[in-house]
């Protein structure tokens, strides 16, 4: 697992909502809502990114 600094954590969050948000690139999926949240995991040390999909 590579060791990601504050702003290349950043940039992979921008990348993966840039990516989730492109109807080209992203997978459609009926009537349902994505709900991004920020969660701590303690054995990475650091933040990360949960991406749910709400009915």
């Amino acid at each position: 697992m590579p060791n990601l600094s504050r702003r290349s954590f950043l940039a992979a969050s921008l990348a993966a909502t840039t990516v989730r948000s492109l109807p080209a690139l992203a997978t459609r999926t009926g009537g349902g809502r994505r709900i991004l949240t920020l969660v701590y995991d303690k054995s990475l040390g650091m933040m990360r990114a949960v991406d749910r999909l709400v009915p």
